[in-house]
């Protein structure tokens, strides 16, 4: 049976084809399936994959119209049959692949949820899932991150990059960034990054081999693809290593085989969703970033709080690129 119970909820028509005054309206309320937990959302949290998704680019195909939204915090309030670990009234985040995050209820698999300790704000909730654990992955699962290794991190001032910076700089690493923006290298560097590099002004193929004498880079953690990737081959060591979880200026060049075995290096592309919710890895990653945040050792900014009215100015900011750190949709209080 329909389910007729309505509630609001920011909506894609279709890609590339939105306007505000058709951003924000009712649909019908999800129901938790078996395996799945219905949220009530209080806070959802916007990443770039996001505004792929409004585009049509999103590497991952969604049908639309889509309730957008792919992270979010909240409290439980049903629990699919079959559900154990779980129970109404526990605070919560979580990682939604099918989106549906950015409405007054969600429904999520219950591997895909994380219990919020009480004195994490849902604020913090909203914030933390995607971008720390995303970048507690890059350089602890899919590679290895020790102290004395050299890292360069591209759009080191946007969310994720803020989240590797503090990481590998616990690790012991020597992090050099890039920004796109003037103005986002002071976040990263108060952040604890050794030095930023501003690509519209300087060369960060020069800087990345003068840190290193020449050697290269030990690791290339990349969100950008297309030309600032294809640059980025000048600046590794051989036998190193890129890691890549997004493609913001466009997919890897079509010469991204010849590039590899020029020095024999490894390429690896990361998407959280694709990462076992049961496996010791993630249990780790989770322990990791939630005891690091709840002790003040990793900071999980939040550059914007917008409510659900106020969609279409949230989107407008992260597509700016002016902002340093997490924008959050306020649902419920």
């Amino acid at each position: 049976m329909e389910n007729t119970i309505q509630m609001q909820a920011i909506v894609f028509d279709s890609p590339g084809a939105l306007t505000s005054d058709t951003l924000l309206r009712d649909v019908p309320r999800p129901v938790a399936l078996a395996g799945q937990v219905l949220i009530r959302v209080h806070r959802a949290g916007l990443n770039f994959a996001d505004l792929m998704m409004r585009k049509g680019v999103y590497p991952h195909p969604k049908g639309y119209p889509l309730v957008a939204g792919l992270e979010l915090s909240g409290v439980v309030e049903v629990c699919g049959e079959g559900v154990t670990g779980f129970a109404p009234g526990d605070r919560v985040a979580g990682f939604s692949e099918n989106a549906g995050g950015f409405a007054a209820f969600c429904a999520v698999p219950q591997e895909r949820l994380i219990r919020l300790p009480d004195a994490m704000s849902f604020d913090a909730g909203a914030a933390f899932y995607i971008q720390s654990l995303t970048a507690w992955h890059l350089l602890h699962t899919v590679s290895k991150t020790k102290a004395g290794d050299s890292l360069l991190i591209h759009a080191i001032g946007g969310g994720v990059g803020l989240q590797l910076t503090q990481l590998a700089k616990m690790a012991g690493a020597v992090v050099i960034g890039t920004v796109g923006t003037p103005g986002k290298e002071a976040r990263a560097l108060a952040f604890g990054a050794d030095r930023v590099v501003n690509r519209t002004s300087e060369d960060f193929v020069s800087v990345c081999n003068e840190m290193t004498d020449g050697i290269g880079v030990d690791k290339i953690i990349d969100s950008t693809g297309a030309t600032i990737l294809d640059q980025s081959f000048d600046c590794v060591r051989r036998l190193g290593h890129i890691v890549s979880y997004g493609e913001a200026e466009g997919k890897p060049l079509p010469n991204l085989w010849e590039r590899l075995v020029q020095k024999s290096l490894t390429f690896t592309r990361l998407h959280i969703g694709h990462l076992d919710n049961r496996s010791d890895a993630w249990r780790q990653g989770v322990d990791a970033v939630v005891g690091a945040i709840m002790a003040g050792k990793l900071e999980v900014p939040i550059a914007g709080s917008y409510g659900l009215e106020e969609a279409e100015a949230m989107f407008a900011a992260l597509e700016s690129r002016q902002t340093a750190g997490k924008l959050v949709l306020r649902i419920a209080d």
